[in-house]
């Protein structure tokens, strides 16, 4: 059973993740930017029950998406404030980890077939995308659960620069 532990910068909440993601979303949307405080946000997704609290207590802070109108909990530490996971009204059986607070945040890899960037119509123009990675101007799905097409380059791309 894989057990990768991380927390928040004071230590209080600690958590243990028992499993690998089942994929990576890369976001770049507003939301994603202003919670991470960075361009991007790396984000492995777990199914729900692979995620367990070993010490403290999270907080929750509610927030309506602008993207799907659905609630995202952020999970976060009521004492130092980071943010440690996101579970979602939308999809109700996933976590989403904030990849930074993995006591080792390069356990998992960005594979290109488990992986998607997506709201790249927000991202920072000085963005590089890797190639062969599944890309997205807006969500990977409609709010009903359609899939939209990705676009996929075949080299780096840089954001703001013609396809």
């Amino acid at each position: 059973m894989i057990q990768q532990q991380g927390g928040c910068l004071c230590g209080n909440v600690r958590f243990a993740t028992t499993r690998p993601p089942t994929r990576v979303t890369v976001c770049h949307c507003r939301f994603c930017q202003r919670a991470t405080g960075s361009a991007y946000m790396v984000e492995p997704i777990f199914d729900g029950d692979a995620l367990t609290v070993l010490s403290g207590d999270a907080a929750v802070y509610g927030h309506r998406s602008e993207g799907s109108g659905k609630i995202v909990h952020i999970h976060f530490c009521r004492d130092c404030g980071t943010k440690l996971w996101l579970s979602f009204e939308r999809f109700p059986d996933v976590i989403g980890v904030y990849a930074g607070t993995f006591d080792n945040p390069c356990w998992f890899s960005i594979d290109p077939t488990l992986s998607k960037h997506i709201f790249l119509d927000v991202a920072r123009t000085d963005t590089i995308i890797p190639p062969d990675v599944p890309t997205f101007p807006r969500h990977a799905t409609e709010n009903d659960g359609t899939p939209n097409v990705p676009t996929v380059f075949a080299a780096p791309h840089l954001i703001g620069s013609t396809p």
